[in-house]
């Protein structure tokens, strides 16, 4: 059988698809390649350029390849956009997710894994929050992913499909192997920001809010490797095949670092100082989400392995400098 990964070509995708070939499964990658890239797809795995929404394509690629599972990244992921754009994230990640609900459903797929996210929880505070935690996102984002785990939910009900709803925290770093990382220009992610900075690819970074109710006045986040949180993925499809019963849960590492203590561990790494402004706070962030990820530990006998933050800055540092060379290869 077959695993279909939409958003393959993007950065938690990529890595999606070299965790399935490195564990024996066949890959087919389904993605638009608006964020994503062509070369970042393992060359085992098939790539088809399209669009998750479209039903006759989708269908298509389930039938042809024997898909018995579809493992969902495909969306849009900034908050602060979210917020400016609130229709255009409701019909990239809610509308064209329960179209993609559909089309499993019509041609009996019977595994389905969400890439959902932390922001259902809002603002969580400094302890680590469980599954079971108020939802109250406070962006566009996060509500876009709330609805389509509703969706998840009502149509496992209705049509017996099996699914399970990850939702992670602060993905960071890269593949250990140098294989792939995130590589989309203009990203958002802190550590991926801070790592352009020291590396000169951009002439300064900002911190944004300085006086949140945080020991130091900046946002605090629970940062997984990628690495980690595809090996959670791998694992909740193996439980899923084996029969195991519809599933939300958390991915983290149930404790957080803020702003200034990820650009301390960048500076830390990299050996060398460089510049970072102070700013005012973005529309959308909450101060503090740390992962309680014990019934991810328990239900998909998920065991961490790179939970170091100097080692997901040190990845991801490698990445940067790889990305470099590929970028003046086609230049």
């Amino acid at each position: 059988m077959t695993v279909l990964v939409t958003g393959g070509a993007g950065y938690i995708g990529s890595h999606m698809v070299w965790e399935l070939l490195d564990a024996g499964d066949s890959v087919v990658v389904l993605d638009r390649l608006s964020t994503g890239f062509e070369w970042a797809v393992a060359p085992e795995a098939k790539l088809v350029v399209g669009d998750v929404a479209d039903k006759e394509l989708v269908g298509s690629i389930i039938r042809d390849n024997h898909v018995d599972a579809i493992i969902h990244f495909a969306g849009s992921i900034v908050v602060p956009e979210s917020v400016a754009d609130p229709l255009g994230y409701y019909e990239n990640n809610t509308c064209k997710t329960r179209t993609l609900i559909e089309t499993a459903v019509r041609e009996g797929v019977p595994h389905f894994i969400f890439s959902s996210t932390a922001a259902v929880y809002g603002g969580a505070g400094l302890e680590p929050v469980r599954e079971d935690a108020r939802l109250a996102p406070e962006s566009p984002y996060g509500l876009s992913k709330l609805m389509s785990e509703w969706m998840l939910r009502d149509a496992a009900i209705a049509y017996g499909l099996h699914y399970t709803a990850l939702r992670y925290f602060n993905v960071a770093g890269a593949d250990p192997k140098g294989r792939t990382g995130q590589s989309t220009p203009g990203a958002t992610h802190l550590i991926k920001v801070a790592c352009e900075t020291a590396l000169g690819k951009r002439p300064f970074m900002q911190v944004f809010g300085t006086d949140y109710p945080t020991p130091d006045g900046t946002c605090m986040r629970d940062y997984i490797h990628v690495s980690d949180l595809a090996a959670a993925h791998r694992l909740a499809l193996e439980r899923l095949r084996a029969g195991g019963t519809s599933l939300v849960a958390n991915c983290g590492y149930s404790h957080g670092y803020s702003v200034l203590e990820v650009i301390d561990s960048v500076r830390r790494v990299f050996g060398h100082d460089f510049d970072v402004r102070m700013g005012e706070r973005r529309p959308g962030d909450a101060a503090a989400v740390v992962a309680n990820s014990e019934l991810a530990r328990r239900e998909l006998g998920w065991t961490p392995q790179r939970d170091d933050l100097d080692l997901i800055v040190a990845n991801a540092l490698a990445w940067e400098r790889i990305l470099t060379g590929k970028n003046s290869a086609r230049a």
